[in-house]
C-alpha cells in the first residue's frame, strides 16, 4: 500500500462525523484516526503578542459605528447561537463574560443551513435568508461595546442547504438531485467564485454592522469528498483549466477563497479568522476536504483549530483522549507551533476547546467535563505559548467557576 493510499484511508476515517457545529441536542460525534508516530519536541516558544496595527482605510461612505479594542490579554471567548441572543439567558452569558477573564463572544450570523440570524434591510439581496433571532444587531453591538466584549461574527461558508437547493448549479448533484450528507445537509461548491462573492458580501455587511472579526466556518468541501469525487456531478469552474490532480485543485480553491476574503475585507478594518479541523495540522493536507493548514493559516489573522479531546481517537499515542484533556491538547499544541513557526506571517492561534460532555463516546471512553477539564485544556495551551482560546458548547451552557487566567511563565 503506497503513501498516498494510506493518507486517503487515514483522512476517510478522520472525517466520519467529525464536525464542530452540530446544533442538535447532542454534541458532535468524534473523528476517527490512527495515531501518527509520536514526535519528541521541546516546548515551543511563545508567539509574539498581537501588535497594534494602523487603521486600515475605510471604504468611501463607511464609518465604523462602534469602538472595540483588541483584548490586551488575547481573545478568550464563548460561542453564542442566534437563538440564544434572543432569549433571557443571553443576559447570563453577558454576566459570565463580565465576571470572569473571558472577554469575547463568537456569535452566529450565517448559520449551518445558510440562514442569517437577523433580518437585512428591505430590498437587500439577502432578504430571503433573513432570520428572526437577532432582532436588533445595532442594539446587540452597542451592548457589547458598553460591556467591552469583543465581537466575532461566525459566518458558515460552504455548508449551505438553502443556497444549494436554490442554485443546484452551485452545488453537487447525484442522480439529478442536490446531494445531501447523512444528516440531510447540503454543501455549495468551493470551486465556484459566485459562492465566494456571495459569502464575502455577507461578511462585508457584518463588518459594516461593527463586528471586529469575521470567523469563516466550513471552509472546505464535504467530509469524505475523496470517496465521492467521481460519483457526484459538479463544476470545477476556472480550476478545470488547471493542470493539477483533483486533490490539489480542491486545496487551491479553499486556499484561494480565504485569500480572496482577506483581501476584500481589508478596507473594513476587521480581522479574518478561519475554523479548521485540528488533525489537518498533522497532515500535509486533507485530500478530501481541501484544507491545507499551512496555506490557510498564511492568509488569516487568526486560525481556530477545533481540538476538542473528544474528537481525537488514539492520536499522539493517547488511547482515549477524552479522558486526558491536558495530554491531548499539550501534544497538539506542540505540533501546531512547529507548523505555524515555519510561516513567514504567523497568525494568532485561537483554538476551539471543549466545554461539553461527550457521552456519545460510550462508557469508559468519556468523562464528565467541568472546571478541572476546561482548566486542563487552557493550561496545556498556556504552557505552549498559546494564550487565546474559544469555548464550544452547542447549547451555550458553560461551566461555572472556571479560572481562565493564563499561567504565569
Amino acid at each position: 500500500m503506497n503513501y498516498k493510499t494510506l493518507i486517503v484511508l487515514l483522512v476517510s476515517f478522520l472525517l466520519i462525523g467529525c464536525s464542530n457545529q452540530e446544533k442538535s441536542t447532542g454534541q458532535p460525534p468524534p473523528s476517527e484516526s490512527s495515531a501518527p508516530e509520536k514526535q519528541e519536541s521541546k516546548v515551543a516558544k511563545e508567539p509574539e503578542a498581537k501588535k497594534p496595527v494602523a487603521k486600515k482605510p475605510e471604504p468611501e461612505g463607511f464609518k465604523a459605528p462602534f469602538s472595540f479594542d483588541y483584548p490586551k490579554d488575547g481573545v478568550k471567548g464563548i460561542y453564542v447561537t442566534g437563538p440564544t441572543v434572543s432569549v433571557s439567558r443571553f443576559e447570563e452569558l453577558l454576566n459570565l463574560v463580565e465576571a470572569t477573564e473571558l472577554n469575547s463572544m463568537v456569535i452566529d450570523i450565517k448559520d449551518d443551513f445558510g440562514k442569517l440570524q437577523y433580518k437585512p434591510e428591505e430590498g437587500s439581496r439577502f432578504e430571503e435568508i433573513g432570520g428572526p433571532y437577532i432582532k436588533d444587531p445595532n442594539k446587540l453591538l452597542k451592548t457589547l461595546e458598553e460591556k467591552k466584549i469583543y465581537p466575532i461574527a461566525r459566518v458558515v461558508v460552504f455548508k449551505d442547504s438553502h443556497l444549494a437547493t436554490k442554485r443546484p448549479d452551485l452545488s453537487f448533484t447525484e442522480n439529478g438531485k442536490v446531494w445531501k450528507n447523512k444528516r440531510g445537509e447540503s454543501f455549495v461548491n468551493p470551486f465556484m467564485k459566485e459562492v465566494w462573492e456571495y459569502n464575502v458580501q455577507i461578511a462585508k455587511e457584518v463588518a459594516k454592522m461593527g463586528f471586529k472579526d469575521i470567523q469563516f466556518d466550513y471552509v472546505r468541501f464535504p467530509e469524505g469528498f475523496e470517496t465521492r469525487d467521481s460519483s457526484l456531478k459538479y463544476s470545477q469552474g476556472d480550476y478545470s483549466q488547471v493542470e493539477k490532480d483533483n486533490v490539489q485543485k480542491r486545496v487551491d480553491a479553499v486556499t484561494d477563497f480565504v485569500a480572496y476574503a482577506k483581501k476584500e475585507l481589508e478596507p473594513f478594518n476587521v480581522d479574518v479568522s478561519v475554523d479548521i479541523f485540528g488533525y489537518s495540522a498533522t497532515l500535509p493536507e486533507a485530500p478530501g476536504i481541501g484544507q491545507n493548514f499551512s496555506k490557510i493559516s498564511a492568509n488569516v489573522d487568526a486560525i481556530s483549530s477545533m481540538i476538542y479531546p473528544s474528537h481525537w481517537t488514539s492520536y499522539f499515542g493517547i488511547e482515549k483522549p477524552d479522558l486526558q484533556p491536558y495530554e491531548i491538547i499539550n501534544e497538539y499544541a506542540k505540533y501546531e507551533n512547529k507548523v505555524l513557526d515555519a510561516l513567514e506571517n504567523r497568525p494568532i492561534s485561537r483554538p476551539w476547546i471543549q466545554d461539553f460532555t461527550a457521552s456519545y463516546l460510550g462508557a469508559g471512553n468519556y468523562k464528565t467535563y467541568g472546571k478541572a477539564e476546561v482548566e486542563a485544556q487552557i493550561r496545556a495551551l498556556n504552557e505552549n505559548g498559546i494564550k487565546e482560546f474559544l469555548l464550544w458548547n452547542a447549547s451555550n451552557r458553560y461551566t461555572k467557576g472556571v479560572d481562565y487566567t493564563p499561567l504565569t511563565p
